[in-house]
């Protein structure tokens, strides 16, 4: 097993050498002799598992060392223990207001480096695992909470929709163009995995108005057009940023760039961009997907009609970068397909 790295940093060789030979027989020690090479180092990998600093220094002092350890997360948990001839209590106390972990004054005594080295890196060890355990828990409930998002949304397809394929397309067609859009990485996910929750309203909707063969009548439609209305009531305010993004899509994907959406007639930049993406790529996978009242229109009819409307139902700019990922779009089409069997 790898021994634990110690950065000395000290402008004072000789200080240097009594701390390393304290150190060496457990530790491996790397040293700097002022602040900018200890920043360098503690930048590199491996990183050091504990800086031990002095204060005194020309140039950068050791607490603006520390100050800049803590404003980097890259080296923000490593800890750091000030070793110093100062002995006040307000320099202590300033040094723990940085966020060091612990004070030791010169002369040093080697039993009580060692006893405080040895202390901090333990809990520094503890810290990392409680972390991890954290970050792995936190990854079973998000995956978990994306699993009941997936199936809710499936089970609003479930009425006209038996394979609940719908969903999973046409987040994958989504995420395409959010990527085009350079929303970013993390809005690309956010879209992709509160997509499926889109229709979720329909579960409000009875079968007779739903599954009805033939055009709905004025009634009908009224009730129909609820659907975005009931799937923000089901999913309900929350500070989650992803069941936020759920809300948004159901509430906001049958707007329209003109105005003439429902349920409350926002107009361009008032839907968010969001609600936008999805309503190309929902009406895309709805007019090429066969279901019980229709048979599936040809790729080549369905992107006329969305470039027909582009500018009145979808907004244009969305309309041109899902040209940009159509062949993307094309692939999971053809990878989800639904089956014949």
């Amino acid at each position: 097993m790898d021994k634990p790295i110690i950065l000395v940093v000290d402008d004072t060789p000789e200080n240097i050498d009594v701390l390393s030979g304290v150190l060496r027989n457990e530790y491996k020690v790397k040293a700097a002799l002022n602040g900018e090479k200890a920043l360098q180092i503690a930048n590199k990998s491996p990183q050091p598992s504990m800086i031990l600093l002095d204060i005194m220094m020309p140039g950068m002092d050791g607490y603006q060392v520390c100050a800049h350890l803590k404003e980097n997360p890259l080296t923000a948990k490593i800890p750091v223990i000030f070793v110093t001839a100062k002995d006040q209590d307000n320099d202590e106390k300033k040094g723990l207001e940085l966020g060091a972990a612990d004070y030791i004054t010169k002369p040093i005594t080697p039993s009580l480096v060692l006893a405080r080295v040895s202390t901090h890196l333990a809990l520094y060890d503890q810290n990392l695992a409680l972390e991890k355990k954290v970050q792995e828990r936190t990854k079973e409930l998000r995956d978990a909470q994306l699993k009941i998002i997936h199936r809710l949304g499936r089970a609003a397809e479930f009425k006209d929709n038996e394979t609940g394929l719908h969903v999973t397309r046409m987040s994958h067609y989504a995420r395409l163009i959010a990527g085009s859009l350079s929303l970013g990485k993390e809005r690309e996910e956010l879209i992709f995995n509160a997509a499926p929750m889109h229709d979720i309203g329909k579960i409000g909707i009875p079968d007779n108005v739903l599954l009805k063969n033939g055009k709905l009548n004025e009634e009908e439609w009224n009730l129909m057009k609820n659907h975005p209305q009931f799937g923000a009531d089901i999913i309900g305010d929350h500070d989650s940023e992803l069941l936020k993004v759920c809300q948004m899509i159901a509430l906001t994907h049958h707007e329209k760039w003109d105005g003439s959406g429902y349920p409350n007639q926002l107009k361009g930049e008032e839907i968010p961009i969001e609600g936008r993406i999805v309503a190309v790529a929902d009406v895309f996978d709805a007019l090429t997907t066969e279901r019980a009242y229709k048979k599936a229109w040809s790729v080549d009819d369905a992107i006329n009609l969305i470039d027909e409307n582009a500018g009145s139902h979808f907004d244009p700019n969305v309309v041109a970068h899902f040209h940009q990922v159509l062949p993307d779009i094309l692939d999971i089409k053809r990878t989800y397909a639904e089956s014949t069997g």
